[in-house]
């Protein structure tokens, strides 16, 4: 049963959630995905009628005041995914430019925002997952937001200090031509026992912190029985969750574990594939993570630094998020492309929040199981 939106537990959950999440993200088409640089401005095409979708709700960039002077950004997102983004924010204000970005992984960049302290050039810092926006808060190095940037999101997705700008829930991808969705289990214990052939990318940071979630909610030893199940039923290995997904829906393999856009992605590119989401009942299976935004606290430039945040939050951006890199749009207006539920359809785990971003316990786990590499 679904558990409510509004519930305690599930606000403390969303909340940290994104401290899960350090999945770096490939694979896209589109947009975002190709070598060559769009002339025309990402907004333009926003609410055309994509996949029959109408004109995004939410707050409209028109009135949000205009983006003006240079802006130092680092980001922990990938550039495939937010550099048409970010380049279509700087071709629409002309007094508007960005420096850089900066792009590397999360964690690194908080370590280096971190090591350079007040004489960090980051202005903002924008990034996959929450766990590395917190290490900057708990550092002293993210300044407190503004009310109305923060409840341009419902409080399950923010901090003071922070704000969820997307989200991505763990899913099961399935091969629709080898089972229909009543075979598939609703249940992340039952795959150790499941009748086909399961792939997943367990080098890989969303895997990882998927993982992280099992041995907080049911304990290292039945997380450890867990793993080498999958292992001994044997479950293929793949670089990254796109690929995941692909071999899924090319019948390499009947199903896997992947964070729910990659799913979208084969999908956007091959319509009629076999592919299809089953989602699991409010364990780790359904963990469900973000990515967000802060402003640095040395910043020269905080409204502008505050701003920017809160044109991520924009009704043209949230679209943005949805149609171009398939993530769930935080605003309440908001919704997921492709027949996915709402996020208060979801039903996700309750993990404590402070507990999320303890990684390196997984990591020892899942090398100390033989026959997986990480």
């Amino acid at each position: 049963m679904t558990k409510e939106y509004d519930s305690a537990g599930r606000r403390a959950f969303l909340a940290g959630s994104a401290a899960l999440g350090t999945a770096g993200l490939a694979g896209c088409t589109g947009l975002i995905g190709g070598e060559e640089e769009t002339e025309e401005n990402v907004f333009n095409q926003i609410g055309s009628g994509r996949a029959g979708r109408d004109q995004p709700g939410g707050t409209p960039m028109a009135d949000l005041p205009d983006l003006e002077g240079e802006l130092h950004i680092y980001s922990g997102r990938n550039e495939f995914l937010v550099g048409t983004l970010i380049n279509s924010l700087v071709d629409m204000y002309d007094g508007f430019d960005v420096v850089g970005p900066r792009y590397n992984e999360s964690s690194n960049l908080a370590n280096q925002i971190a090591e350079e302290g007040a004489g960090t050039d980051a202005d903002v810092f924008f990034t996959v997952d929450s766990a590395a926006l917190g290490e900057v808060a708990n550092e002293g190095l993210s300044r407190s937001l503004s009310d109305d940037v923060l409840e341009m999101v419902p409080q399950e997705f923010r901090t003071d200090q922070w704000v969820g700008t997307s989200g991505r829930i763990r899913t099961i991808p399935y091969n629709t031509d080898a089972f229909s969705e009543s075979d598939m289990p609703t249940s992340i214990d039952a795959y150790t026992d499941f009748e086909g052939d399961l792939g997943w990318a367990p080098s890989y940071g969303s895997c990882q912190s998927f993982v992280t979630a099992m041995r907080l909610l049911e304990g290292e030893e039945a997380t450890r029985e867990w793993l080498e199940g999958v292992v001994d039923a044997g479950i293929s290995a793949y670089n990254n969750e796109m690929a995941v997904c692909q071999a899924v829906a090319d019948g390499e393999i009947d199903a896997g574990f992947t964070n729910h856009y990659y799913i979208q992605r084969v999908l956007e590119g091959s319509p009629d594939a076999p592919l299809d989401t089953v989602f699991t009942d409010g364990d780790a299976g359904a963990t469900f993570d973000i990515a967000g935004a802060t402003v640095i606290e040395n910043t020269d430039v905080p409204d502008l630094a505050e701003n920017f945040v809160r044109h991520l939050l924009s009704a043209e951006v949230q679209e943005y998020f949805a149609v171009e890199t398939f993530e769930y749009p935080l605003i309440p207006e908001g919704n997921p492309v492709g027949e996915l539920p709402t996020i208060p359809e979801l039903d996700v785990p309750d993990i404590d929040p402070s507990e999320l971003s303890d990684l390196q316990p997984t990591l020892d786990l899942m090398r100390s199981v033989e026959g997986i590499n990480v």
